[in-house]
């Protein structure tokens, strides 16, 4: 079911020309050190539609502080395992940084830019110690170096199929746009290692309910043909703040239990 997220990319970066890098997800290197990919791990979250008590869970977990931990630029760079992560991926400027910030109440702590590719390292965020967000470089269209660019997305997709505890990747969406063939090939690299992820719309109050519904409906119908995938989308925005109870609950049912967490 539609609910409505945010939108724009994010840290700092030198820009010079405009560069359209096709993806090689089957050449990104597994993280050193790390074992291959395990299957998709048992999971709370099935893509069902929340209860009471889920989203409620959902809010307590996002009420408390949400801290940023460290830029990573290299796999040697990245923290040690720890608890659970959710990575958001997507397109370059589809709103990573943006959802964010909306999904955690912070107007910036992701850093957001209207340029697209602009969040050039691997941000990890911790929420009460109970689970960690990653906000990834865009994939695709970025105005940045060609070279820049190619080592943006080794260190992506090498993170996305070796990282251990790896729980689920949001896919986010443009709502404005549909799926791109990049996107889908991004899905099929997520299903050959094993990594569960569920789609985002992002800014889906520039677009009308009925174009919406009928972007989300095919989005659906190429997600059943994908194993990976979990759910139905979940429409968003920032701007309006719709869909974030729901999507925080997602994200609530891979944290951590209180008690368990340091």
């Amino acid at each position: 079911m539609l609910e409505l997220s945010s939108n724009t990319a994010s840290l700092p970066a030198k820009v010079e020309g405009s560069v359209n890098v096709p993806l090689r997800p089957d050449s990104a290197p597994t993280i050193p050190g790390d074992a291959a990919p395990a299957p998709v791990a048992a999971r709370t979250d099935d893509g069902a539609s929340p209860s009471e008590a889920d989203l409620e869970a959902g809010r307590l977990l996002f009420a408390r502080p949400t801290r940023f931990m460290l830029s990573v630029a290299d796999l040697d760079q990245l923290p040690q395992a720890g608890p659970p992560e959710i990575a958001f991926a997507g397109r370059s400027n589809v709103g990573k940084s943006s959802l964010v910030n909306a999904l955690t109440g912070h107007r910036a702590i992701a850093r957001t830019s209207n340029t697209p590719g602009r969040t050039q390292q691997l941000n990890f965020f911790d929420q009460d110690g109970r689970l960690r967000l990653v906000d990834l470089p865009g994939y695709g269209y970025a105005k940045a170096p060609k070279a820049q660019v190619d080592a943006w997305q080794r260190l992506v997709f090498a993170y996305l199929r070796g990282r251990p505890n790896l729980r689920l990747v949001l896919l986010l969406i443009d709502g404005r746009h549909g799926l791109k063939k990049v996107d889908e090939e991004v899905m099929q690299m997520l299903g050959k290692a094993a990594v569960p992820y569920r789609v985002v719309l992002t800014k889906s109050d520039l677009v009308g309910a009925g174009e919406l519904a009928g972007r989300a409906d095919d989005i659906a119908a190429t997600l059943r043909r994908m194993p990976a995938a979990i759910g139905e989308p979940i429409a968003t925005s920032a701007a309006r703040n719709h869909g974030f109870e729901e999507l925080r609950a997602v994200l609530a049912a891979h944290a951590e239990s209180a008690t368990d967490a340091p």
